[in-house]
């Protein structure tokens, strides 16, 4: 099984989504294994964001990661971090394909409801960032027989 970090962001949170959100990912089989709702603070963001440090947009990014409270969780599953991925859709979401989390809520790349690892390594690093080993739980659906 892998894991992944997904995280609502201050968008879909502020819009109350979270619900519909968790519900595509447990509907396609996925399971939720730690979640929290939280504020991000400046430090956190500019963890999270590492990669985008010196990008002309980092400073806004880390304006609008702060602005609201987020929802992170971790999914497991069969290969978890693509499937998740596939289910939120581009990053932009007039170029997301229909039916997916950005294209059905999101109507720009700014503010694009979700955000989810890309790698197993950026899994890994995500889920150490907003979550300690005794928060993630390991109970396995009963449903795994048939997905």
């Amino acid at each position: 099984m892998e894991r992944t970090y997904v995280m609502v962001k201050p968008d879909g949170v502020a819009r109350g989504l979270i619900g519909k959100i968790i519900t595509r990912f447990e509907d396609k089989g996925l399971n939720l294994v730690s979640a929290k709702l939280l504020q991000m603070d400046e430090a956190l963001a500019k963890a999270h964001y590492q990669e985008h440090v010196g990008k002309p947009f980092f400073d806004d990014l880390v304006s609008f990661i702060t602005s609201g409270p987020i929802f992170a969780m971790v999914l497991e599953g069969d290969e978890a971090i693509s499937v998740a991925r596939k289910m939120m859709g581009e990053t932009n979401p007039l170029e997301a394909t229909p039916g997916t989390i950005r294209a059905d809520f999101a109507v720009h790349m700014n503010r694009n409801v979700i955000h989810g690892s890309d790698s197993e390594a950026s899994a890994k690093r995500e889920i150490g960032l907003f979550f300690k080993p005794e928060e993630l739980t390991s109970a396995k659906r009963a449903d795994w027989n048939w997905i």
